[in-house]
C-alpha cells in the first residue's frame, strides 16, 4: 500500500506545480512531459460512456448548448476514476461513420501538454461521441469576460497566448493545421489552472472543408468569400483571441484595428490591467494582434513566428498558474464538510456516526421508488431484513449488518443508495475494501450525483492503495456536495 491511513491527507495532495519557464531552445520538445502518460486512443462502447456520464444525466452537462450548438459536452468518470469530457454530436452531424472514425483516430494520435487531448471516441449506430481529458477550471471566456473573484492578470494573459501559440505550432507540425472555431470557449484550464486548447476544434466534418460551417462571431475575411477554413484563417482567429486578452471584451476586429490605426491603444486595453504592463509590452502585443488580423491571409504570421514573438514577453514565469489565477489548489481547493473531512482522514468511526445521523433522508433525492412508509405485507420480510441490518449497524455488529443488508439487496425489488453506502462502510470496517468499492459504485448508479458515493469510493480506493484514483474520487465528492449544498463545508 502506498501510505498508511494516518497519512491519507498527504496522499491526497496534488504534486507541486512545475515552474512554467519556457526557453526558446526547449520549445521543440514541448509535449514530451505529462502528455506521454495519457492512455492510447481507445474506441469506447456507448454503454461505457453511458455509465461514465450516469446515463448522460442533465447534471453532468458542462457545455452551453442550444439550437445553434446542439452538440452537448458531459463530464464523466471512467472505471479507473479518470475524469473525461464526452462530446455527443447530434445525429445528423456525422452521417459517415467511417469518416468520423478516421478523423477521430487522426486527432487521437496527438499528445501534447498544451492540448486537452482526445482519449477516444464512440461510433455505434447513429451515435457519434468524442472522449477527451476533462478540464475542471472552466473556459477562458468565463475567466476573461465573466470573472467573479478577480480579473485575469496580465502575466496570465501572456501565458495563455503563448500556450495557445505552442499548441497551434505543435498541431501544425503534426499535419493538423486546421483548427475550427478558435475562440475563448475553446481554451480550457486544467486542475493546475494551466491553459489548454480543446482538441474538439481539430475535428472537421468534411474531407475538403467545403461543408464546414463556422460558429465564430468574427469570421476571417476569406471565409466570407470562399466558405473555406485555411491555416491562415486560424491565425486570424488567434488575432481575435489576442484582442480578447488585451481588452477583456469580445470586440469586433474592425473596431480594434480602427483604434490601433488611430494610435488609440489605451481605449483598447482592459482598464483592469492598469499598472501591470509597460507601454512597450502593450504595444508589442497590439502589433502582433494587428499582424494576425491582416486582410490578406499571406501577410499573417505562422504559429512558429507567434511563439517566437510571445516568448520574450512572458512575465512571472516561476509563479504557478493557479496562483496567478487565484484558484485554490490541492487540498485548499476542497471545501470539506465533516463527512468529507472524516473520509480524507480515513476515520471510519466518525463516518459511522455521521451515517447514523443522516439516516435515510438522502434516499428521497435518489432516482428510486423506495419508500419505507408504503410497504405491502408481501414486502414485510424484506423490510425486516432492512430493520435488522439497521439495528446491527447501530450496534456496530458489521458482519451481521452485511448479512441483513445483503438479504435486502438480493431479495428486494427496490434499490436504496443508503443501504449500499451502509454495507460499503461495513465492508470497510471488516477490511474488505474491494467489496466496499463495488457497493459505493452501485450507490452511484442508483444516485448518480450523490457525494457520499464518491466519498466512499475515495476511502475504498485508498484502502486498496490506489491513491491517485482516491484523490480524484475525493475531489468529485467535494464538488458534488458543494453543488448540492454550498454551505455544507461550514456546518459543524
Amino acid at each position: 500500500m502506498g501510505c498508511s491511513s494516518s497519512t491519507l491527507a498527504a496522499c491526497f495532495r496534488d504534486p507541486e506545480q512545475n515552474d512554467l519557464i519556457i526557453e526558446p531552445d526547449k520549445v521543440e520538445n514541448e509535449g514530451k512531459t505529462d502528455a506521454d502518460d495519457l492512455p492510447v486512443f481507445h474506441e469506447f462502447t456507448i454503454e461505457q460512456l453511458r455509465m461514465a456520464t450516469s446515463g448522460f444525466a442533465v447534471e453532468k452537462i458542462v457545455s452551453e448548448h442550444g439550437e445553434k450548438a446542439p452538440n452537448v459536452v458531459y463530464r464523466g468518470n471512467l472505471e479507473n476514476q479518470r475524469q473525461i469530457a464526452v462530446k455527443r454530436f447530434n445525429r445528423s452531424a456525422w452521417p459517415d461513420a467511417r469518416q468520423f472514425l478516421e478523423e477521430a483516430k487522426a486527432v487521437g494520435q496527438l499528445r501534447n501538454n498544451k492540448l486537452a487531448n482526445l482519449l477516444g471516441c464512440c461510433s455505434e449506430g447513429d451515435e457519434r461521441l468524442l472522449v477527451a481529458e476533462f478540464m475542471p477550471n472552466e473556459t477562458l471566456a468565463k475567466h476573461l469576460f465573466h470573472w467573479e473573484a478577480q480579473p485575469m492578470k496580465w502575466a496570465m494573459r501572456l501565458r495563455v497566448a503563448l500556450c495557445l501559440a505552442l499548441a497551434l505550432e505543435y498541431c501544425t507540425n503534426k499535419g493538423r493545421a486546421l483548427y475550427h472555431d478558435l475562440n475563448a470557449y475553446r481554451v480550457l484550464f486544467d486542475d493546475e489552472a494551466n491553459p489548454k486548447l480543446s482538441c474538439f476544434g481539430l475535428m472537421k466534418n468534411s474531407r475538403d472543408g467545403r461543408s464546414y460551417s463556422t460558429n465564430l462571431a468574427f469570421t476571417p475575411p476569406e471565409y466570407l468569400r470562399t466558405g473555406r477554413v485555411t491555416p491562415e484563417s486560424v491565425i486570424y482567429s488567434f488575432g481575435t483571441l489576442l484582442l480578447d486578452l488585451l481588452s477583456g471584451k469580445h470586440i469586433p476586429p474592425s473596431h480594434a484595428l480602427d483604434l490601433i490605426r488611430d494610435r488609440n491603444i489605451q481605449t483598447l486595453m482592459d482598464s483592469c490591467l492598469e499598472g501591470q504592463f509597460s507601454n512597450d509590452e502593450g504595444t508589442e502585443l497590439v502589433r502582433l494582434a494587428s499582424r494576425c488580423l491582416q486582410y490578406e491571409p499571406r501577410e499573417r504570421p505562422n504559429p512558429k513566428s507567434l511563439v517566437a514573438a510571445l516568448i520574450p514577453l512572458q512575465k512571472e514565469t516561476e509563479v504557478p498558474s493557479h496562483v496567478l489565477m487565484g484558484i485554490p489548489h490541492g487540498l485548499a481547493a476542497l471545501s470539506l464538510s465533516p463527512l468529507g473531512d472524516a473520509c480524507i482522514r480515513m476515520d471510519l468511526t466518525a463516518i459511522h456516526e455521521i451515517f447514523e445521523k443522516i439516516g435515510y433522508k438522502d434516499d428521497e433525492g435518489a432516482a428510486t421508488e423506495l419508500s419505507f412508509q408504503m410497504w405491502t405485507n408481501q414486502m414485510q420480510e424484506t423490510l425486516n431484513s432492512k430493520k435488522k441490518g439497521d439495528a446491527a449497524f447501530r450496534q456496530k455488529d458489521f458482519k451481521a449488518a452485511i448479512k441483513c443488508y445483503s438479504q435486502f439487496i438480493d431479495f428486494g425489488t427496490m434499490a436504496s443508495p443508503t443501504i449500499y453506502a451502509r454495507r460499503s462502510l461495513c465492508y470497510l470496517l471488516s477490511d474488505m475494501p474491494e467489496e466496499a468499492l463495488n457497493d459505493a459504485l452501485q450507490a452511484q448508479v442508483v444516485y448518480p450525483v450523490w457525494h457520499i458515493a464518491s466519498y466512499l469510493q475515495a476511502v475504498a480506493l485508498h484502502a486498496m492503495g490506489r491513491e491517485n484514483e482516491a484523490q480524484l474520487a475525493m475531489k468529485e465528492g467535494s464538488t458534488l456536495e458543494n453543488k448540492r449544498n454550498p454551505t455544507a463545508s461550514k456546518l459543524a
